[in-house]
């Protein structure tokens, strides 16, 4: 007998809280009795999943920035929750959590590289899925997914192209140009939502299934293929959004899972049922451009006035302000880190086993740099002599002017730390809520602040007089602060000078 199937996925992440000067994570009264939220989400969610074995039974992916803190924070749950897959059912995520839709093409792809590397070194295999973060999607990004060896990705039913032809009960095949497809499994709208916005619905696992998830499931696919449903939710969901939760999880994915024997339904995570699936036999379904998973208007929530907010006038000016920091940034990293003999852009995209914690920075500048400055070492001595001359570390040149091996090394190290806070103050959360006096666009003018300070020490640029100019356009009207007096708060929370 032909047994439905059920998957649950899990999207665990939280906001990277960290002070870019410090490092470390401030201390926030509202998360007590815990010491930050980070801790917070730990203590409801993260451990007591953990414990009970559910990340084992589910799909999931955990946010790069998360991990990362687990790990140096609480190693033991870190390995607790990483031993539990199985290499099905965890998946890569794009490191810092931005609308990939609105970044450059190049950002994309190195937000990719990172949360596709960030996967190898804490799991020690290749991801077969990638989550976009917000689900936020069109065709490049899904060129890119599949260029760099992304297999399958996760989506709301929404964001089909399709006339009504729909049926989310089972894989489609998304063709992206250049002879690749991506395999796109599209979520149970009712069931997800019921699970998240419904508590009433989750208090018994075995109605759960019964009254909801059968009736769904029970016709199989033309053909006679059994039918799967994908329940998609924010992982927090079960512990901390919703109490006591991870126990409606456990007894959802163990109850019906495991027991061949069970007539009723196969539960297994997402990544065990599509490794059974041919890409080529699969339908082919189109996805409808710049679209989300939390924004009734596309992507419109994440950059200008969307319906969804009270009030997002400050949305637009606030990111214009943050992609001409990133432009001037880029203009200076290629100015400052060519003459070394380096691709700056190679060199960010490597600076992930910086960022994830599994290498130190200047051990990572240090070999970087070697390896640019071998193929001038196996020239012969005239060849190699011209090339150290024209910018490699040891007797690189900036304006004419000698540069030793040591400020070589501290310049690539600033370029890259700016490149990556550059990159990290445009993570969804400073756009998603009503208003910019928010922590979360707080700390996304952190990160900008961080990023522009750095560019300015190393080139003597005005990248901060620049960005206060163009925040001011961005007014809060909970707080009636325009985005000048918001920056200043932000750098002074944490203890930083204020700009004068």
């Amino acid at each position: 007998m032909t047994r439905p199937r059920l998957a649950v996925h899990g999207h665990f992440y939280q906001p990277d809280r960290r002070d870019p000067f410090s490092g470390t994570i401030p201390p926030d009264e509202t998360a007590a009795p815990a010491r930050d939220w980070t801790e917070r989400v730990t203590d409801d969610c993260y451990a007591p999943n953990a414990l009970r074995g559910n990340f084992r039974r589910i799909g999931w992916n955990l946010g790069p920035a998360l991990a990362t803190w687990l790990r140096e924070h609480h190693p033991e749950l870190h390995d607790a929750i990483v031993s539990q897959d199985d290499g099905t059912n965890a998946i890569a995520q794009a490191w810092h959590h931005s609308i990939l839709p609105l970044a450059s093409l190049r950002d994309r792809r190195t937000e990719i590289r990172w949360g596709i590397r960030d996967f190898e070194l804490r799991f020690g295999r290749q991801p077969a899925g990638l989550w976009l973060p917000e689900t936020a999607v069109d065709l490049p990004t899904l060129r890119i997914c599949a260029e760099e060896g992304i297999r399958y990705t996760i989506l709301a039913p929404w964001q089909a192209g399709t006339d009504g032809s729909l049926d989310t009960r089972r894989p489609y095949r998304v063709e992206v140009g250049g002879g690749h497809s991506v395999i796109v499994v599209f979520y149970d709208r009712d069931l997800s939502s019921a699970v998240s916005f419904d508590p009433a619905a989750t208090q018994n696992a075995d109605e759960f299934v019964r009254t909801r998830v059968l009736p769904r499931l029970a016709e199989p696919l033309h053909g006679g293929q059994p039918a799967l449903g994908l329940i998609a939710s924010d992982g927090e969901l079960y512990g901390h959004h919703q109490q006591f939760r991870e126990l409606f999880l456990a007894r959802l994915t163990s109850w019906y899972g495991s027991d061949a024997s069970d007539p009723h339904l196969e539960v297994a995570p997402l990544g065990h049922f599509l490794a059974q699936d041919e890409l080529p036999a699969l339908p082919v379904m189109t996805i409808h451009e710049r679209t989300s998973w939390s924004c009734h208007h596309g992507v419109l929530r994440w950059m200008a006035q969307c319906p969804d907010a009270v009030d997002g006038r400050w949305k637009q000016p606030l990111r214009l302000a943050f992609d001409r920091l990133s432009g001037a940034i880029d203009t200076l990293t290629d100015a400052l880190v060519a003459p070394l003999g380096v691709d700056p852009w190679q060199a960010r995209d490597g600076y992930v086993d910086v960022a994830s914690g599994y290498a130190r920075p200047d051990a990572y500048v240090a070999r970087v740099l070697a390896e640019a400055d071998a193929p001038a070492a196996r020239a012969d001595a005239p060849e190699g002599r011209a090339r150290r001359t024209a910018g490699t570390p040891g007797h690189t040149t900036r304006g004419g002017r000698p540069r030793s091996a040591h400020g070589a090394a501290r310049l690539l190290a600033g370029v890259l730390a700016a490149q990556s806070s550059r990159l990290a103050m445009f993570a969804s959360d400073a756009w998603y809520w009503d208003d910019p006096s928010r922590p979360e666009t707080l700390q996304a003018l952190r990160f900008a602040a961080h990023a522009a300070r750095t560019m300015d020490a190393l080139a003597g640029s005005r990248l901060e007089e620049s960005l206060l100019a163009d925040l001011a356009a961005v007014r809060s009207s909970a707080t009636g602060r325009d985005g000048v007096a918001l920056y200043r708060l932000a750098l002074t929370q944490v203890g930083q000078r204020p700009p004068g």
